[in-house]
């Protein structure tokens, strides 16, 4: 008998071995699947959509969201369920307190769903865990002390959530790199967190009290911002004045916080005066229209005068200058009969009255109106844009604001009601608390943490929220028609909310900031609802794309940005384009210069030559789809 060398018995029983330890345990595959029905809130039945159940196994047939190890395939390392539209709880034991898996995984990661619930002490059983990605859902809560367990942690991501409760004792974790914590309602003091050796932090917008962190590494106030019981130098408040302005006995203030009241208190006296001319005038134009040239003169001091006060307010009160939409009961009476509610029902009882009381803090001051920020009795918060002279008929902007409004798209910020005379339209919308795009890209808030898979979620989500609009109100010929990074609001997950679509009055000055080519600077005075205004809109959209690509201004210093990137591209540098922080994020070049392609094409001089919104909404989903591939086996 012919006798088989010993090695290759070796091999063989090494591969048979290897053969019978790749599946995955029944145990492990079994807690996976209660993970996920806890997580989908399914009543214990997980979405069979993404193939998890008995009859597969996680590693060998591919589960969605999970990478096994690459050797050993009854390892699972990474579970990746973001923006899978879950809304159940995080069941923490489900994964952790099976071993295999607790000693297992690596990342989880579960951001952008409205997972609600608490965050177990569980959590701290997957004691090689990582990365931890929980942002933008909706878990509430104190943190478990448990966290601080967690000694390979590296990525910690809370934000967009409502955690409240002091932080664990995090500081001691040396190797934790990312901790992105704004947006919630953690309270206390930042424990001493050494930041220079950080990649990612942020804390903004809780209720946080106490010195920030002495060493803040590459930091700024921005990751601090809106903790009004922070201090420190970075914030410009000392710490010993904070500790006494909140000891003061009966109520008293310290003599800074006396100051900042008298000149509020003066600056609301001298609006109300501004406020009184102004009706003043509106009563005796109404009753004497003959005195029609007079009256104009008047408006135009008046105007002067809020302008000058605006100035003098800003200085004064954090760069938000105040106005009011006050008026007596009697005017109140006549026009509340004017205001068109969209929503149904009405929301928080929503009445013109409430809202012409209201103070109202502007925050934004064009060419055709202002916006103001509005805080009714009832603590309601409302956007209110102000239109003037708008060559428009009362019944043609209704017809227009409920169509706009019908379209329906929930990454379109539809106005809530609105109120239309001859001079002048107020539009009344839902106030978006973290601002605009613009000032997120470029403002004192830090886009550091605004990564390349956020940046490129944004764009797809304004190209699908635009087409949608153009497909429906194109027979209307109702384009946007001023599309910029500012008029892009982020709500409370984040999410891009287009706003002010179909308001705006495109003249060519308009046209030439925004455009500056030849394909418009012939419109001479060309309304929103013009054919051309839809290719504008792609320009618009186009101009988004490389502000989100390079991190730049549209205009900085006299450089244009269009004219800048084509500079670039022409002379072969295209890498020198990026933004610097996706560089160094390690984002996918090739990614980014697909998606630089779609601008370039979007700004292109010739408005036919651009492609329409489907198009473009169409390839900006094929990157994205390659990204969240390429993320799922990410090392």
């Amino acid at each position: 008998m012919k006798q088989i060398p010993i090695w290759v018995l070796f091999i063989s029983f090494s591969l048979l071995f290897h053969s019978t330890n790749s599946k995955v345990g029944e145990e492990v595959k079994s807690s996976l699947i209660n993970f996920l029905a806890k997580l989908s809130g399914t009543n214990g039945q997980p979405d069979p959509s993404f193939g998890w159940n008995n009859a597969t196994d996680p590693c060998q047939d591919k589960w969605k969201g999970v990478t096994c190890d690459s050797q050993n395939r009854s390892l699972v390392r990474r579970i990746y369920l973001n923006q899978s539209s879950l809304a159940g709880v995080f069941d923490a034991a489900s994964l952790c307190n099976v071993p295999p898996l607790g000693k297992s995984l690596l990342f989880i990661k579960l951001d952008q769903n409205s997972i609600g619930g608490q965050l177990p002490a569980a959590i701290s059983n997957c004691r090689n865990l990582i990365r931890l990605l929980l942002g933008q859902n909706q878990f509430h809560g104190n943190l478990p002390d448990s966290l601080a367990m967690l000694k390979n942690l590296k990525r910690l991501d809370i934000s967009y959530n409502e955690f409240s409760g002091n932080l664990p004792n995090l500081s001691q974790k040396s190797g934790l790199t990312t901790f992105l914590a704004q947006h919630n309602e953690l309270t206390g003091e930042i424990l001493n967190f050494d930041l220079s050796h950080f990649e990612k932090f942020n804390v903004s917008f809780n209720d946080f009290t106490g010195p920030i962190p002495v060493v803040t590494g590459q930091f700024d106030e921005s990751s601090f911002m809106d903790n009004p019981g922070l201090c420190g130098p970075l914030l410009k408040r000392d710490c010993y004045i904070q500790e006494n302005s909140t000891n003061v006995e009966d109520g008293k203030k310290s003599k800074v916080v006396s100051k900042d009241e008298i000149l509020m208190y003066s600056g609301y006296s001298l609006l109300g005066l501004v406020v009184i001319c102004v009706i003043i005038y509106k009563l005796v134009k109404r009753n004497k229209r003959e005195e029609k040239g007079d009256s104009d003169d008047k408006v135009a001091s008046v105007d002067d005068g809020i302008e000058k006060h605006s100035a003098v307010s800003s200085d004064h009160n954090t760069g938000a200058s105040r106005s009011d939409f006050s008026v007596n009961s009697t005017e109140s009476a006549m026009v509340s009969t004017s205001l068109v509610i969209l929503t149904s029902p009405v929301p928080n009882g929503l009445r013109f009255e409430d809202l012409l009381r209201a103070p109202a803090e502007l925050i934004g001051r064009g060419k055709h109106g202002s916006l103001y920020k509005v805080i009714c009795e009832n603590g309601m918060v409302l956007a209110v844009k102000r239109i003037k002279d708008w060559a428009i008929t009362s019944s043609d902007f209704k017809q227009r604001m409920e169509k706009i409004y019908q379209a329906n798209h929930p990454n379109v910020s539809p106005a809530l009601a609105f109120y239309s005379s001859r001079q002048e339209k107020l539009l009344v919308y839902e106030y978006q608390q973290n601002g605009s795009l613009s000032r997120f890209l470029h403002g004192t808030q830090s886009r550091r943490a605004f990564d390349w898979m956020s940046r490129l979620s944004v764009a797809a989500s304004i190209a699908e929220a635009l087409a949608f609009m153009h497909q429906v109100l194109h027979p209307d010929g109702i384009a946007h028609g001023n599309l910029k990074s500012s008029n892009i609001l982020l709500n409370k997950h984040m999410e891009p909310c287009i706003s002010e679509y179909g308001l705006m009055v495109v003249d060519d000055q308009d046209c030439s900031s925004l455009v500056n080519v030849n394909g418009f600077k012939s419109m001479q005075k060309t309304e929103a609802s013009s054919p051309n205004a839809f290719k504008l809109d792609v320009y618009g959209f186009g101009v988004i794309l490389l502000e989100l690509l390079t991190g730049k201004l549209v205009q900085n210093n006299g450089i244009d940005l269009t004219k800048w990137v084509h500079s670039v591209v022409r002379e072969e540098w295209t890498v020198e384009v990026f933004d610097k922080a996706l560089i160094s994020e390690g984002a996918s070049e090739e990614r980014m210069v697909n998606l630089l392609q779609i601008a370039i094409k979007c700004v292109n001089n010739t408005p036919d030559a651009r492609p329409t919104m489907n198009q473009i909404a169409l390839m900006i989903n094929t990157i994205k789809e390659e990204e969240e591939r390429s993320a799922a086996y990410e090392p």
